[in-house]
């Protein structure tokens, strides 16, 4: 019912009666009156005038299901809409729905992750209302080999969100990370599902760091917030609803793929390209030279003999970032 308000209340300029939200709820005027009261200790703001009834004048400054569709533009991704209190993964929340059937584009964001998933079986917590974690599930018909571009068109996308909304002067860390200077601001990381040549859904789970003030001792000097970057705090319902716009155009526009163009665009902000860099191979360290990013998303090094190697998967250290 308090749902049923809020829609209601958000279709409407001006005010709205109790006894017309009663009429087309079906309930009682007590029970709107108790929904009020409920949804105002939620952080919801209405004025109210005898005889005129109520007005919404503001959502609450947390993530919300209402205050997120009121900017959200998208045509598939967060059509389903799931909000959290908390839960330990989004990326496993979502891998239940999945194997239950649920549609194509469903979005969830908690506003306390406890056990989010980083990569190599690192964990990653965060305190309530402190970052926007969430996860969003494709079930595209493309090949399980094909699932290697989402990952950095979810990054370019996460990054030019961003940019927009905060000014900040991000770059994509290879292969899924998103940095200000030398400090992490987003983890990516993304799960398939398949059965031999065909993939039956895709998430993918990002973790921005938006208000967080304190990080622990062994990450503080490596990791970094909008908040701490901008000094000052911003509508996380607006601006989540501005990465999944984003997130939404860059999929459609390149068919899922780093296009020509994607791949321009994820190379110029890319701040693992032209850097010298570690990796294991053959289980040796070798020191080479980022040079490009190919359109598998794979990161093209240059070996001190001249030839290259391309890179998909493993630990990567940068040279000048963490």
């Amino acid at each position: 019912m308090q749902k049923k308000i809020i829609e209601l209340l958000t279709k409407t300029d001006g005010y709205v009666s109790g006894s017309e939200i009663s009429e087309q709820l079906g309930v009682s005027r007590q029970a709107v009156w108790k929904a009020i009261n409920n949804l105002k200790e939620q952080g919801y703001k209405f004025d109210s005038v005898t005889n005129r009834g109520y007005r919404l004048v503001a959502y609450p400054p947390h993530l919300n299901e209402p205050a997120i569709e009121k900017y959200l533009k998208t045509s598939v991704i967060g059509k389903n809409l799931i909000v959290l209190d908390e839960v330990g993964s989004t990326n496993d929340y979502l891998k239940k729905l999945g194997a239950d059937g649920c549609e194509n584009g469903t979005v969830a964001v908690a506003r306390e992750q406890t056990q989010g998933k980083g990569r190599l079986g690192r964990v990653w917590k965060a305190k309530k209302d402190d970052s926007i974690t969430f996860s969003f599930l494709l079930r595209p018909k493309i090949a399980p080999s094909e699932v290697s571009s989402i990952t950095p068109l979810a990054g370019l996308a996460v990054c030019k969100a961003i940019r927009e909304f905060t000014g900040l002067d991000c770059r994509i860390k290879w292969p899924n990370d998103i940095i200000i200077g030398k400090k992490k601001l987003v983890g990516i990381l993304t799960e398939m599902s398949a059965e031999f040549d065909a993939v039956e859904y895709v998430i993918t789970g990002i973790g921005i760091n938006a208000d967080t003030q304190d990080f622990p001792d062994d990450i503080k000097e490596k990791a970094t917030s909008i908040y701490l970057a901008t000094g000052g705090h911003f509508d996380k319902n607006k601006f989540f609803a501005c990465v999944l716009n984003h997130i939404e155009e860059e999929f459609i526009k390149n068919d899922l793929k780093l296009s020509p163009v994607a791949l321009k665009e994820y190379t110029s902000l890319c701040a693992t390209v032209g850097r010298d860099i570690t990796f294991t191979k053959n289980g040796k360290s070798v020191t080479a030279k980022a040079v490009g990013v190919n359109p598998d998303g794979e990161l093209i090094a240059e070996l001190p003999d001249k030839t290259t190697k391309l890179i998909n998967s493993g630990e990567v250290t940068v040279q000048g970032i963490y």
